[in-house]
């Protein structure tokens, strides 16, 4: 997604890091560079009010619920291997699904 026009920072860049600007996970300085970011670049803006709409939807609807830290983790490297084109283990997804849970 790109509008076409050169930026100071690349749209891949902004849409990589997108959930880290959105939990306030980088530094201020980043901040600085993805909101300049926003003002020259629509398609990316858009995303960023998608992502943000959605964000807030989940925190109406979870937001209560505490998430264990490890699960984040795990949730958040998955994510990352798909963003860069790597498939998910076939085992870690059998795994985690035929596991039984202790009680």
């Amino acid at each position: 997604m790109s509008c076409g026009e050169p930026h100071e920072t690349d749209c891949s860049e902004i849409l990589d890091h997108l959930y880290e600007f959105l939990d306030r996970e980088m530094p201020d300085s980043d901040c600085v560079k993805f909101e300049h970011h926003f003002e020259e670049c629509s398609p990316c803006l858009e995303k960023y009010g998608l992502e943000q709409a959605v964000k807030k939807l989940v925190k109406r609807c979870c937001g209560h619920d505490d998430v264990p830290g490890d699960l984040r983790d795990k949730v958040m490297g998955r994510i990352e291997l798909i963003r860069s084109g790597q498939a998910v283990p076939e085992q870690d997804i059998t795994a985690s699904s035929a596991t039984p849970q202790e009680s």
